[in-house]
């Protein structure tokens, strides 16, 4: 079966971390900058935040979506997304790089198909025929 959709949505936990690094805002940005240009996205724009005591959040504004964190350094745990759409970006390139930046031991990640363009087409009130999208087999 073929899904056709605008994009893919991959929601990562990163378990038992460096608690040092994730409360490093400057270094976490920086991962995510690289991760973002490491899976051939445009990045826009970043925004970072320190959380007192710990903790950093932040977001990734790529042409083709976005990549967020929201990190916990006091269990060695961080929550992060990779938003992507179009054919050239892969979602799963900056979940690799991430993994390995953050020294995660165990992962656990969850795609969700966005922009099912059989729903745009339900459901739209307008006719609508989508032309970029991913064809992905299941």
């Amino acid at each position: 079966m073929k899904i056709e959709q605008l994009g893919r949505h991959i929601l990562a936990e990163f378990y038992n971390c460096d608690k040092e690094l994730l409360n490093d805002h400057k270094l976490i940005e920086k991962f995510m900058v690289d991760a973002a240009e490491a899976s051939k996205a445009t990045v826009v724009k970043s925004v970072f935040h320190l959380f007192n005591p710990w903790g950093v959040s932040g977001v990734v504004v790529i042409q083709e979506s976005h990549l967020t964190i929201h990190t916990w350094p006091e269990y060695g745990y961080a929550a992060v997304d990779f938003f992507t759409c179009g054919d050239e970006v892969n979602p799963w390139t900056a979940f690799q790089y991430m993994k390995d930046q953050l020294k995660s031991e165990i992962t656990e990640t969850t795609e969700v198909p966005r922009g099912l363009v059989d729903k745009i087409k339900l459901y739209s009130k307008d006719s609508v025929n989508p032309t970029s999208f991913k064809t992905v087999n299941e």
